[in-house]
């Protein structure tokens, strides 16, 4: 039995209008799957529901406009199938365009902000540490959770969109403190290296997490050091091959200064992490066979930060892309805007690179080649790319993409 106030009662009850009994009935189904007896209120959400995958998601959302309903929290919205700013990019049919931009108008209409980004954490305002969220967009759960310390449930489409209009969520899952304990150690001692493995790394510890730990809250330990762009990384490659919705980075996450306080005081079963783990999983990212010709390189998913987009062009130097492939770099508005600032999109843009915003290389279709490799930096798009686009993939650090994008074949990055 799933105890409400009056308020809820009063929007289940239609007082509010249509659109929002509908998405207070959504919550308390929820609640009731998840064997919650209460709902909390919500700061903020994130919409994942804005990427079209066919007509009942855009219906779903037309409902909730056509019944009065607008957000009653900041709302963010995740990649479109779409680049407005970039439309020419688009390679596929005119229907399916003119749906998506009827599904992200329909969104914006609802009160949510058009940011398109499935980082949501670089953006100026992010959640606090302890605030409660409805976020969905599986890597951007696991950063608000794990490196914000704010706390968010993993919701998908249609839920994400009916807290954002309630402001209530279920209490349950990631919103308890009982939620967030760990349950297992991710133990990186062995093959820890400070800087040297880069993000590389980190993705690859975050493939292992996510394909080993099921739904389990995983405590890292053995790491001094980490940006946000390398937690980043874990957390996106951990949310791709699993069901992870936080990692505890012991000594470097706000929720994790010592593993007893991550563990709420237990000793959890230890994962010991060896070099052999990571090849693995490096080759579990990698589909592509030896003698594949490089057509396309994508880097940017999660959208690439101000930070990101500098190094890329820092290591790209005065060179131009090899005319035999396409390279497409991902990333914000927010970004884009900061980088076009600091002189890089033009300098990059004259190079030959692409710039992709609003949506992803692996979500829609923008890749002018498909006969050949593609290569990326990101685990998350090695691990989706060959299924969405059915493209062989070949995952490798930021350095070895931008040599390979130079000489146009598979390189290793130069000592």
């Amino acid at each position: 039995m799933i105890s409400l106030t009056d308020e809820d009662q009063a929007k289940l009850n239609g007082e509010h209008g249509p659109g929002v009994a509908m998405a207070m009935r959504i919550v308390v189904g929820m609640a009731q799957a998840s064997g919650a007896t209460e709902l909390l209120d919500i700061t903020a959400a994130h919409i994942d529901g804005c990427l079209y995958h066919g007509p009942t998601g855009l219906r779903y959302a037309t409902t909730l406009v056509e019944g009065g309903a607008t957000v009653g929290v900041p709302t963010t919205l995740n990649v479109s199938s779409l680049d407005l700013l970039h439309p020419d990019l688009y390679q596929g049919p005119p229907n399916e365009a003119a749906a998506s931009r009827e599904l992200m108008d329909t969104y914006v209409a609802l009160g949510c902000s058009p940011t398109w980004t499935c980082a949501p954490y670089q953006l100026l305002e992010r959640p606090s540490f302890g605030e409660h969220i409805a976020w969905a967009e599986s890597n951007a759960i696991v950063f608000a959770n794990s490196v914000l310390g704010a706390r968010t449930d993993r919701y998908g489409d249609f839920i994400d969109v009916a807290a954002a209009i309630t402001g209530r969520a279920p209490a349950a899952g990631l919103h308890l403190d009982e939620g967030r304990r760990a349950g297992v150690t991710i133990d990186v001692r062995g093959v820890y290296n400070g800087d040297d493995g880069g993000d590389v790394f980190f993705a690859l510890v975050g493939h292992i997490i996510g394909r080993d730990c099921g739904t389990t809250v995983p405590a890292v330990i053995g790491i001094e050091t980490a940006t946000e762009d390398q937690l980043k990384a874990m957390a996106a490659a951990s949310a791709s091959s699993g069901s992870v919705g936080l990692i505890h980075v012991v000594g470097i996450t706000p929720e994790a200064p010592d593993l007893a306080s991550a563990a709420g005081g237990e000793s959890p079963p230890t994962i010991e992490i060896s070099a052999e783990m990571l090849a693995k999983a490096h080759g579990e990212l990698s589909t592509a066979t030896s003698g594949g010709i490089l057509r396309s390189i994508s880097v940017g998913t999660p959208h690439y930060s101000i930070d990101q987009i500098s190094r890329f062009a820092e290591l790209l130097g005065d060179r131009h892309v090899s005319q035999d492939l396409d390279v497409y770099l991902n990333t914000n508005r927010a970004a884009l805007t900061q980088a076009e600032e600091a002189g890089l999109v033009g300098r990059l843009e004259a190079s030959g690179v692409k710039f992709v915003t609003d949506t992803c290389t692996y979500a829609t279709q923008i890749l002018t080649h498909r006969d050949g490799v593609a290569m990326t930096d990101s685990a998350k798009w090695a691990y989706y790319a060959p299924a969405n686009l059915g493209i062989d993939v070949v995952f490798a650090s930021v350095e070895a993409c931008v040599e390979s994008a130079v000489t146009g074949r598979i390189e290793e990055p130069s000592q």
